[in-house]
């Protein structure tokens, strides 16, 4: 059944053309993931949906009675409401009796008779399970204080909040623009789970490779003002995306044949008349422009290797706290060239607090953080930076520099004009004025201004917040070409996974640790590290009779006869070696403390330890097989 079609939508920001003339329905039940480049009008094209704008041309039929609920980017707020009042009016037809009921019981002296009566309605609308599934919601994007004032959240907490009310709302149409920015990782695992089994009908923006691939049933491109349709998810899309595009290329080989073979006629002075060499000569730049638009998909940066000195960065025993919360505890770190780190943990816990402390522009409660001479930082912030929206593109990127040196003997350049081009901003856009830039332009080219600093360490916090699809694919692959030493706050899985070769988790009481390799590689560990415990906890588990060491010498005494004479041996053998393990880690961790500045010791014991740490789970994981065999 389709409940929307959108008939034939033009639309213009400005002067400039979004769409034309495109079409499309939503069917009952169906996952749209819509993308595009910033700046084609995906974010638009949601508001004509919802009813908050309108087309120059074309129209959007709805199904009768149709409810949609719409996570803006920018959401607008009463704030005089909790959180908890804020989500429960997602649901009209009881808001006003819970909130009829909440004043009552807080005031001197309540009503008891209306009390009673409230509670008998609020009984007949299954209400106190819906306010249950509102606080657990809630809980689940992050919201632990319910009465929290909206006044005082946090621009992150407002658009968890608005998060939470839609998905309580139940719609016939859910939009969905960026729903994962301001969402730590374990949070979007949350939602799209939620969302990819439940049978609403979606329309979504998303930058999320991994959201997008699990939820949509089909995928609609806006790309040159055009509506392209591909059924499937996010990896069909790219199946047959791929196909497009070499089919282009072959094209694309054609046309540079032809154009070639226009540029020699005009270079030979052909003798014809006016009109028809004009003809040819627009022919010619027909070509040349049908030319660029295919290769405007295929560029590609290479860098060449920065100079680092020995030292680059040295953080050594960092602590912060807030009043009595502590964010960052007793952490130390020396900076090796080409170190690629992705910092990851729930939201609030610090993460953009050790970029700032690394930076300068925050100090630590204690402990030191020195940068060596040698090295340039450039940063790039969840704010970013005031544009002078007033210069045109071009001049912005231009007032940081004209070019920078690349190559490995730094002997090429790339001019301003080039990174531009790379960074897909089209050449009849580079004379713009900032001011005429969407969103996700306008922090594109505040990235573009931090890379146009040649840094040799590149800070980057949620870099990946308000891009298109098509820029993290040049951002990735500028950072595959990147020779320095690269730290990532982010919650897009993607992109920790292509981009990252380390994992600093935020866990409790500032307590940062670390995992070798990508995102999925600490899912992994972590995965195991809870299955380990539980088995633990299960051999060693109190029984109603037993002590905890009765117990545990009951278990490994019946497995024990299950084993093989060599097991068994393996097994007495593993408990002492694992109890020395542990107690190598001790040493080296007191060891690597008392090193201070002295890098190459801290570095060698580090070294050890990564090695005695994976010799400890290996035997562990060999303890917990022989200890549950039989």
């Amino acid at each position: 059944m389709t409940i929307l079609t959108a008939n034939n939508l033009t639309k213009t920001f400005g002067e400039k053309l979004l769409f034309q003339n495109i079409s499309f329905g939503i069917e009952k039940g169906e996952k749209i993931g819509l993308i595009g480049k910033n700046g084609a009008g995906k974010s638009t094209l949601l508001k004509l949906i919802a009813g908050l704008d309108f087309a120059d041309e074309g129209n959007v039929d709805f199904s009768k009675s149709i409810r949609i609920e719409f996570l803006t980017q920018q959401t607008e707020y009463d704030y005089d409401d909790t959180a908890l009042d804020y989500v429960m009016n997602g649901i009209p037809e009881i808001y006003d009796i819970f909130l009829e009921y909440h004043h009552l019981i807080h005031s001197k002296n309540p009503d008891s008779g209306r009390l009673l009566e409230l509670s008998h309605q609020i009984d007949e609308l299954n209400g106190w399970d819906i306010e249950a599934k509102a606080k657990m919601i809630l809980q689940k994007v992050g919201i632990s204080d319910f009465e929290k004032s909206l006044h005082s959240a946090s621009g992150g907490e407002k658009k968890r909040i608005a998060l939470a009310k839609i998905l309580i709302s139940n719609p016939d149409l859910l939009i969905l623009d960026e729903p994962t920015n301001h969402l730590d990782a374990d949070t979007i695992q949350w939602l799209q789970n939620e969302l990819s089994t439940s049978g609403l009908s979606i329309i979504f923006v998303t930058h999320d490779r991994y959201f997008l691939d699990s939820i949509a049933t089909k995928i609609i491109e806006l790309d040159f003002e055009k509506l392209f349709t591909y059924n499937g998810d996010y990896e069909d899309y790219l199946i047959q995306k791929h196909t497009l595009l070499a089919a282009e290329k072959s094209a694309n080989d054609h046309l540079q044949n032809k154009y070639k073979q226009e540029l020699a006629w005009l270079a030979r002075g052909a003798r014809a008349r006016r009109t028809k060499q004009k003809s040819r000569i627009d022919w010619a730049e027909k070509l040349k422009d049908d030319i660029r638009f295919v290769e405007n998909k295929q560029m590609k940066i290479e860098l060449g290797k920065t100079f680092l000195g020995g030292k680059i960065i040295e953080a050594i025993g960092l602590n912060y706290s807030i009043s009595d919360r502590k964010l960052i505890s007793d952490f130390t770190y020396y900076a090796k060239s080409n170190d690629r780190i992705g910092i990851i943990g729930p939201n609030g816990s610090g993460k953009t607090t050790l970029l700032k402390i690394i930076t300068g522009t925050l100090k630590p409660s204690s402990g030191s953080c020195q940068i060596g001479g040698t090295v340039n930082i450039g940063y790039f912030d969840q704010e970013n930076e005031r544009l002078d929206e007033s210069k045109t593109v071009l001049g912005s990127l231009q007032e940081i520099a004209e070019f920078i040196k690349v190559g490995f003997g730094r002997d090429k350049k790339i001019t301003a004009k080039e990174l531009l081009d790379r960074f897909l901003f089209p050449r009849n856009r580079h004379h713009s004025f900032v001011h005429t830039l969407s969103g996700g332009e306008k922090k594109r080219l505040s990235l573009l201004r931090v890379l146009m600093s040649n840094p040799n360490v590149l800070l980057l916090d949620e870099p990946t917040n308000d891009f298109d699809i098509d820029t993290l694919s040049v951002l990735e692959n500028y950072l595959d070409d990147f020779f320095g030493v690269l730290i990532v706050v982010s919650h897009d899985r993607a992109f920790l996974d292509r981009c990252i070769e380390f994992i600093w988790s935020f866990e409790t009481n500032g307590k940062i640790k670390e995992y070798p390799g990508n995102y999925s590689s600490y899912l992994e560990r972590k995965d195991k590290e809870r299955r380990q415990e539980q088995e633990r906890k299960k051999i060693i588990s109190n029984s109603e009779n037993s002590s905890p060491a009765k117990t545990y010498n009951q278990t490994k005494e019946k497995n024990l006869n299950k084993l093989t004479f060599k097991e068994k041996r393996e097994l007495e053998l593993l408990e002492p070696e694992i109890t020395d393990l542990e107690s190598q880690i001790e040493q080296l961790s007191m060891q690597m403390n008392e090193a201070n500045q002295d890098y190459k010791t801290y570095e060698e014991l580090s070294r050890n330890l990564s090695e005695i740490s994976d010799e400890l789970e290996k035997k562990t994981a060999r303890w917990m097989e022989l200890a549950e065999k039989g």
